[in-house]
């Protein structure tokens, strides 16, 4: 690759050459500053062009969360190319159609929510695991349910009868949430959920529509600084710690003819990972950039617990308590859906 990069500066320093030639500028040490900067400018051109030629694109889907903060430092911070890879970030409003974009290939790689991806996997979709993404962190509050004014919600059984909006029906948030009322004693069955997207669920809870909602940063914290619900819990630090919430997934013909990719793919990510543990007040910046979200709304988005590698143990959890909810009937091995290095 470094050959390749060498070749193509000399050919862009060349055409430099000639374009200093085109203008007429002398050999000797006059340069007039202008000119000067014309071929610096061309010279760098050239070196960025000869480069970006090196470099693999992979598309990849993600969603609007704290939880790629991986991928937006490793992207930000050149961790990628330093691979020889391009990323181009997608940004995918429904998590739920990242499994169908891996197989039609309008993603190479996309970070869906377990209980996605062992959906798509029951639904006949030939998908593996290649890398982990973030865990549930038991220390972090910036999620919960909360409940709209007027609304009495004191314990799990209170959840009863109530109608939930939840981000999306069989998600991360909405299994977890119904482990949790069943952990506590309530009878999940009878909650009546409805799918909510989290930029909505301030609106949804002011206009009466539903009795509560789920909700993450950054759109939490939103519908609690406005005073449009109240909180009842922060049920995901009730859970098991180091849960995984999102992997990162690639069609699995497509995965085993890339190994290479693969391989710097995770390792961008945990130089991603290691630069957020040294560099927490930089990757808040880089989160903001990625997000488009304004300083103030940063200040309250809570940094996630990012995890590479991924065990079969891990996806087996999602397989369970997805069969336990009977969102899914089969119990797949869960080694020969992660595609190890």
């Amino acid at each position: 690759m470094i050959d390749n990069i060498v070749d193509k500066v000399k050919r862009g320093l060349h055409r430099g050459c000639h374009m200093l030639w085109r203008l007429n500028v002398p050999t000797s040490r006059r340069w007039s500053a202008s000119r000067a900067r014309v071929l610096g400018f061309g010279l760098l051109l050239a070196a960025a062009a000869a480069h970006a030629q090196t470099l693999t694109t992979l598309r990849v889907g993600y969603s609007n969360v704290s939880g790629f903060a991986g991928l937006f430092i490793a992207k930000d911070q050149g961790m990628f190319a330093r691979h020889g890879i391009l990323v181009d970030p997608v940004l995918i409003a429904l998590n739920s159609t990242m499994p169908a974009a891996l197989v039609g290939g309008s993603l190479q790689i996309a970070g869906p929510t377990p209980p996605v991806f062992v959906q798509a996997v029951e639904g006949g979709l030939d998908l593996v695991v290649i890398a982990g993404c973030s865990v549930n962190d038991t220390t972090q509050p910036g999620q919960g349910v909360i409940a709209r004014p007027g609304v009495i919600i004191k314990t799990a059984k209170d959840f009863e009868g109530k109608r939930v909006g939840v981000p999306g029906l069989g998600s991360y948030m909405h299994v977890m949430f119904r482990r949790w009322l069943t952990d506590k004693g309530a009878d999940d069955k009878k909650v009546n959920f409805v799918e909510i997207p989290f930029a909505q669920g301030g609106d949804v809870l002011r206009a009466g529509n539903v009795d509560a909602i789920i909700s993450t940063d950054p759109y939490y914290s939103r519908v609690l600084d406005a005073k449009q619900g109240t909180l009842v819990v922060r049920y995901l630090m009730e859970m098991p710690d180091g849960v995984f919430s999102i992997f990162y997934a690639a069609n699995r013909d497509w995965a085993t003819h890339n190994p290479t990719l693969i391989k710097g793919f995770r390792e961008s990510l945990d130089e991603a990972n290691a630069y957020l543990a040294k560099e927490p007040v930089k990757s808040r910046d880089i989160l903001a950039r990625a997000m488009h979200l304004p300083p103030d709304a940063m200040a309250s988005i809570v940094i996630p617990k990012l995890k590479t590698v991924l065990r079969p143990a891990d996806l087996t959890y999602w397989i369970d308590a997805l069969a336990a909810q009977g969102i899914t009937k089969g119990h797949p091995n869960a080694a020969n859906l992660i595609l190890q290095p």
